[in-house]
């Protein structure tokens, strides 16, 4: 067991995205947050590194993930963008790597998978984001 938590957290620590602290609440009945209303809408939300992805995964679930690429190399200015032909991935525009917005996992052109955030929906209208 103290073997597998170090492993996650050396995992962690050398993650290529900065960890940001950040707590944000959102209103999805705000009309910049309208997708969120409906199971597999998105909606990009300021924070964190350059900002967040937020996915309606199912009726009461959301996952939110940084749009810092883990691929970059530190000189692109550009956050991850949805894919124009398929909305579940997520590309990176400088480095081609191409991520799923399902959970976060490489798709292809990186060692390591997106920067996950933590979500808690209160059933209603606001949904909280915070590392």
């Amino acid at each position: 067991m103290i073997g597998t938590l170090m492993t996650a957290c050396n995992k962690n620590r050398n993650h290529p995205v900065p960890s940001i602290p950040f707590d944000i609440e959102i209103n999805v009945n705000l009309p910049s947050y309208s997708e969120l209303q409906s199971v597999g809408g998105w909606a990009y939300v300021s924070g964190a590194s350059k900002g967040i992805i937020v996915y309606r995964s199912d009726v009461n679930n959301f996952v939110a993930f940084d749009r810092h690429s883990p691929a970059e190399d530190g000189t692109c200015e550009q956050a991850l963008v949805t894919d124009e032909e398929n909305f579940l991935q997520l590309n990176d525009l400088c480095s081609g790597a191409k991520f799923s917005l399902l959970d976060g996992s490489i798709i292809s052109g990186s060692e390591f998978g997106l920067r996950q955030y933590e979500t808690v929906w209160d059933g209603s209208n606001y949904l909280r984001i915070r590392n």
